[in-house]
């Protein structure tokens, strides 16, 4: 078998999608276990390990017990906080909402690989069943090419299966036509950057319930976390947020790791402001792309689109973030099957795979380094957002390829009809 058919035979054969979802689920529950085991050792002296993403949400959420969430927005570094026993230099800029601070606040009720491995399982399964509703025959090859995003998600324990599960069941409900779509639309304000594209698109196909809803869903939430965590943690957030733009613009984060267009163009060699001016143009195309595929496309197709075109607006998001392009590749695989030619395919399916796969392949070759030795210190060229730019260009082209064959069969029914009427009259 062809990389294609190895890829696709789980997209036409009931066994193959049997196979290969066994064969994912166990390899995603090795992952799981082998970190539940790594992130309970979280406290204990001296910490043996790097610490990631999960580790910042347990310490966020024991400060937030402590009443002490406002110092999470201020810190530079993990290591600076007394109550962390981790000897790490890991950039701690916690520029998450206030209404993910009271899910981090939860997960710190439980000991840390209990609360791993409940937020991780919990998510994991959320995230599956949203992709098997949404559509169940392309569940498994979207998998496949973008497993490596799956197994960063549970190394690291970050919180990109709830991102995905909400993007998914957004698109779930706005293909069933129901303003409910704008509750996990709202929810996404864990992750705000990410559903600009679905914003514009609630406004372009003038889905003003929907947008009401996720209006609302955003001002409900926000009460409830100042009331639990105080007015000033807004301050806090904001004063986290500016500095956060400091440090993406003077590479303090691992740029390599990122898919946008601007870590492609900042490691590359540009100036901070010429990167940020290339990124515009691009999330300008996008957007646009939105709007067009919102007219021009069906809804599905247009829905798929947009879940892809989301993760280029922003110059923040990272290889773990594309647990959303799942979303996107899963409403669109139909049209790339039927549509698409073998090399467009082939192309497809390695650009996915590559953009969820390289910074966890350049990871593993550079190994653990400072954070300080980043721009103009030896940092690896980000090429991730090159390969997320060729699967939403890949897409484009064979949905104007299927609006065009769906013309065309419209065209000769319309011919059919007529032919035998002008037959009799002769």
């Amino acid at each position: 078998m062809t990389l294609i058919e190895t890829i696709e035979a789980g997209y036409d054969s009931s066994s193959q999608r049997s196979f290969y979802a066994k064969f994912i689920l166990i390899a995603a529950l090795a992952v799981m276990a082998l970190s539940a085991i790594e992130f309970s050792s979280l406290g204990t002296k001296p910490h043996p390990r790097e610490l990631v993403d999960f580790d910042d949400f347990y310490i966020v959420g024991q400060m937030a017990w402590r009443g002490d969430i406002d110092k999470a927005y201020q810190v530079h570094s993990i290591g600076e906080l007394k109550e962390s026993t981790a000897r790490s230099q890991t950039l701690l800029l916690w520029t998450y909402p206030p209404q993910f601070d009271i899910v981090v606040a939860l997960l710190a009720l439980l000991p840390p690989g209990i609360a791993y491995s409940l937020f991780i399982a919990g998510s994991f399964a959320a995230y599956l069943a949203t992709l098997k509703r949404l559509a169940a025959e392309s569940v498994i090859p979207v998998l496949i090419v973008t497993f490596p995003a799956l197994v960063i998600t549970i190394r690291s324990g970050q919180n990109s299966f709830l991102t995905g599960a909400l993007i998914g069941l957004t698109c779930l409900y706005l293909r069933r036509g129901r303003s409910l779509a704008g509750v996990p639309l709202g929810l996404m304000v864990i992750k705000p950057h990410l559903a600009v594209a679905f914003a514009v698109y609630a406004i372009a196909t003038r889905r003003w319930k929907t947008a009401i809803v996720a209006c609302a869903t955003v001002a409900v939430t926000a009460i409830a976390a100042t009331l639990v965590l105080g007015t000033q943690v807004w301050g806090a957030f904001f004063h986290s947020v500016r500095e956060a733009s400091f440090a993406l613009t003077h590479g303090y984060y691992p740029l390599f790791r990122m898919v946008s267009f601007y870590a492609v163009a900042r490691t590359l060699g540009l100036p901070a402001s010429l990167a940020m001016f290339a990124q515009a143009i691009v999330a300008i195309a996008a957007l646009t792309m939105v709007v067009v595929s919102s007219a021009r496309f069906s809804l599905r197709q247009s829905l798929g689109l947009t879940a892809i075109a989301s993760l280029i607006i922003s110059p923040y998001a990272y290889d773990y973030d594309l647990s959303i392009l799942a979303v996107g590749l899963a409403l669109l695989l139909p049209d790339a099957v039927q549509f698409g030619t073998e090399f467009e395919r082939l192309a497809l399916y390695v650009s996915s795979f590559f953009a969820c796969g390289f910074g966890l392949a350049t990871s593993a070759l550079i190994g653990q380094q400072p954070i300080t030795r980043m721009l103009g210190g030896g940092m690896p060229v980000s090429l991730g957002g090159l390969a997320l730019l060729c699967v939403l260009g890949l897409s484009w082209r064979m949905l104007k390829r299927s609006q065009a064959s769906a013309l065309d069969d419209k065209t000769t029914g319309s011919s059919a009809l007529i032919l035998p009427q002008n037959s009799a009259g002769e």
